[in-house]
């Protein structure tokens, strides 16, 4: 017997069940996990801080930020945008990025520094 399941059978029923009931549909939680995956790109991630801070960034400041390429930062502004976390609008000739307002919050409970989060 493996030391992480339980070695009797013992379900408190009434309390499990509103637990469970309060738990998203699993298409809400596959977008979730969709976007949770996009942000697990270091990369992306860095960029959607940049986004964070920046508020609207175009490809060339976001990759001078970051440090990569244009190519490789649209590539994964592409991602971002495909996961619904980032919207674009073309200014000119340049191609602006925006975190959506989801992608804050979720950006604000991954990314923030430990000294913040709440161990409760």
């Amino acid at each position: 017997m493996s030391d992480d399941r339980c070695e009797l059978l013992c379900i408190d029923f009434d309390h499990a069940e509103r637990l469970r009931a309060t738990l998203p549909q699993f298409d809400e939680v596959t977008r979730r996990a969709e976007r949770l995956r996009a942000l697990g790109d270091p990369t992306r991630l860095r960029i959607a801080q940049a986004l964070h801070v920046g508020d609207e960034l175009c490809v060339c400041d976001l990759a001078w930020i970051v440090g990569s390429s244009q190519g490789l930062v649209s590539h994964h502004l592409r991602q971002l945008r495909s996961a619904d976390l980032v919207t674009s609008r073309r200014n000119g000739k340049l191609v602006m990025y925006r975190l959506n307002t989801e992608a804050r919050r979720l950006l604000i409970a991954v990314a923030a520094p430990a000294t913040e989060v709440d161990p409760a």
